[in-house]
């Protein structure tokens, strides 16, 4: 940040004058340069500085300290909503009003006192205008006290209401990853794949424009659990395109605007990186001093009109701080919940059913060794004589993925996936390539044999004679006399006859039960319909 003297030099002899009045001193320069190094030298100096700091209003002081505290400098956007903006007046009109006499504001009474000012400084979404402290002035105010204090985590620690209910972190992740991956390979009509893990599986590409990519998916299954969660972690932090805001539920993005998710994440990640591990904290406290102290976290120069945002509720278009919660602050509890579905970190609410809470960040050592993740646990495969096979989740998700690719689904039960063979999924799979010989050996393998001989025995069948049974619903006109079958075969519904079961009963087409009712009436008998 510059100093004083260089803060100084951008201004007139006018504006260094009405500094020196406010500080008790007057000024001998008659030109503006000579007059900035002369009140330069006269302020710094730790006398003065207090002096004038105990003059100054609470309102006032607060801001000073606010902006000492950051470090000496806030993006001025965040910084004037917080304590007001400076009129820009020229210098007639400021030597005509006299500004310095009746600030509007907490931030255009530091301006005229000489502690505040305003400069484009780099940053990490490009130049940004800020609020400052010249740097040597900013010294002497550490002197009192007013300095950051590096590294503190924002918002407190979980109250006993807030962690009262715990929500542990869990890897089931990797086993709703399998599923969906087995869902996109079989072609699944009618399937909506969840939008945030098929995000993430194309950001660690392992999907490509929603088709599963042979290789990364091999991979992927058969890694361990632990090295799975990894991978998935560590693309999710790295990622140029996940972006969480388009993904929040609540909201609806619209227009060609851009952000920088990889940037608002790191951002999130250092701050709650300097959260205590193994510690609850509470979630609205950290999100009330994230607005509080970086409200522009997202945010490029604090533009909250460009992006089109809208809520999925009503359609309401959130634009304008005002809305800083509702989108904001959404994207923060968003963020601690990927890392929660990521198992890097704990949740909690005050009762089931509530909304979180709290949220306690997992130490890497936990987080390869919790029991929530058995690593070492294989689970089993129990499969019946009827073809109902049971794949614990703890199986290898590379086994279940291919058996999953020959089977009827069924609802999973705690942590058991369900599925059926019937010949209907056998002739699905063998549109795809796959021989039912295939899941025999798949089974055999890893049962150690144990296989039904009812379902081996099927299978071989299968493989040889394809479907030799079939179960089928008919329409079915049973009638009292055989003349009947005979005389409606001969009228205009006879079309709609099918096979002959007996002489008193023959099948009906589908959809043709008016037609042949019709025809009976015609012929004088009134027919029902059995349902």
């Amino acid at each position: 940040m510059p100093d004083l003297y260089h803060t100084f030099l951008k201004y007139d002899l006018g504006h260094l004058r009405i500094v020196a009045g406010l500080w008790g001193l007057e000024l001998e320069s008659n030109e503006a340069d000579a007059a900035a190094e002369e009140l330069s030298a006269a302020l710094l100096d730790p006398e003065p500085v207090h002096e004038t700091m105990e003059i100054l209003p609470t309102d006032v002081l607060t801001a000073l300290k606010t902006l000492a505290m950051s470090g000496g400098k806030m993006e001025w956007s965040a910084f004037a909503r917080r304590f007001g903006e400076i009129r820009e007046m020229g210098a007639g009109k400021r030597d005509r009003e006299r500004p310095h006499l009746k600030p509007v504001s907490a931030a255009e009474s530091l301006f005229y006192f000489g502690f505040l000012a305003k400069a484009f400084f780099d940053a990490d979404k490009g130049a940004q205008e800020f609020a400052y402290i010249p740097e040597d002035l900013l010294e002497l105010l550490k002197l009192e006290g007013f300095e950051e204090k590096k590294g503190e985590p924002l918002g407190r620690p979980a109250t006993p209401v807030e962690k009262a209910f715990e929500i542990p972190a869990t890897d089931h992740i990797l086993d709703d990853a399998t599923t969906l991956l087995a869902t996109l390979r079989l072609g699944m009509s009618g399937f909506q794949p969840d939008m945030q893990l098929t995000a993430l599986l194309t950001t660690a590409g392992i999907l490509k424009k929603g088709v599963p990519q042979a290789e990364k998916v091999k991979g992927f299954l058969e890694a361990s659990r632990a090295d799975a969660l990894k991978l998935l972690a560590e693309a999710w932090k790295s990622s140029q395109t996940f972006d969480e805001l388009r993904l929040i539920p609540s909201l609806i993005c619209e227009g060609e605007w851009t952000n920088q998710p990889h940037v608002t994440r790191d951002f999130l990640m250092d701050l709650v990186n300097a959260i205590p591990q193994n510690k609850w904290w509470s979630i609205p406290a950290f999100v009330r001093a994230v607005k509080e102290k970086y409200p522009d976290f997202q945010r490029p120069a604090g533009d909250y009109d460009s992006w089109f945002i809208k809520r999925t509720s009503d359609g309401q278009y959130l634009r304008g701080f005002a809305y800083w919660d509702q989108v904001d602050g959404a994207l923060i509890k968003y963020f601690i919940q990927t890392l929660h579905w990521l198992g890097m970190a704990d949740l909690a609410a005050p009762e089931m059913g509530k909304e979180v809470a709290a949220f306690k960040i997992k130490s890497k050592v936990e987080s390869q060794t919790s029991d929530l993740r058995p690593s070492t646990f294989d689970g089993k495969i129990n499969i019946t004589s009827n073809g109902k096979i049971t794949v614990s989740r703890f199986f290898s998700r590379a086994v279940r993925y291919q058996i999953s690719r020959f089977c009827e689904w069924e609802e999973p039960k705690a942590d058991d996936y369900l599925y059926q063979v019937t010949a209907r999924s056998l002739a699905h799979a063998k549109e795809q390539g796959l021989q039912a010989g295939q899941l025999l050996a798949l089974l055999v393998k890893y049962t150690n044999s144990a296989v039904p001989p009812a379902l081996v025995k099927a299978l071989k069948q299968w493989e040889a004679h394809g479907t030799e049974a079939r179960v089928k619903s008919l329409l079915v006109l049973r009638v009292t006399r055989p003349e009947i079958v005979e005389e409606l075969r001969k009228s205009k519904a006879g079309k709609f006859l099918g096979e002959v079961l007996s002489p008193t009963a023959v099948t009906i087409k589908s959809g043709a039960e008016s037609k042949v009712l019709a025809a009976l009436a015609e012929m004088g008998l009134l027919a029902e319909i059995e349902s």
